[in-house]
């Protein structure tokens, strides 16, 4: 169990979004990463959007596999993660005005030299009748430590007071 979190940077969106967020040399003097994001994109029409992945420089969703469980309050479903490395859910336009989305990504062993494993809580809402939730397991399948973690909305610009935090965890 993490006995210390210690934030590493953060990013909050201004005015007119921004297309995508970086969080670039990581330092590699910690057990785990945890990512929490409060976030909204500008996906047209539909209340919940996709949050892709990018580690290392490889290119959005490469060496990312998972499967994914999520439900929208009345239905459920499982697939895999899709080769745009969708990790996690965001509030699109659809959904209720200043509502935004909630992750948090863990990334255990992130420094070590074997594939890396990742697991994924999101909930983007409509603050209304409809309710969607995520829960993913996955691997980044590269031996390379992670040193820089893009995030890039499905569609559009992330939302202007969209919020990105990076956190370290030691277990000494």
């Amino acid at each position: 169990m993490a006995n210390t979190y210690e934030l590493i940077t953060s990013n909050t969106v201004g005015s007119g979004g921004v297309s995508s967020v970086t969080f670039s040399s990581i330092p590699g003097t910690y057990t785990d990463l945890v990512i929490k994001l409060s976030v909204r994109d500008g996906r047209p029409t539909l209340a919940v959007s996709d949050i892709r992945f990018n580690f290392n420089g490889t290119g959005v969703g490469t060496n990312i596999s998972g499967r994914y469980v999520y439900g929208n309050g009345s239905s459920a479903a499982s697939t895999t993660v899709g080769s745009n490395g969708e990790l996690a859910f965001a509030d699109g336009n659809g959904a209720t005005v200043s509502t935004f989305g909630n992750a948090e990504v863990y990334i255990p062993n992130y420094a070590g030299s074997a594939y890396k494993g990742i697991s994924s809580d999101s909930a983007a809402e409509n603050n209304a009748t409809a309710g969607y939730n995520l829960l993913l397991a996955g691997l980044f399948g590269s031996t390379s430590a992670i040193t820089s973690i893009a995030m890039t909305p499905f569609s559009g610009n992330f939302a202007e007071y969209s919020t990105f935090y990076l956190y370290g965890i030691k277990n000494s």
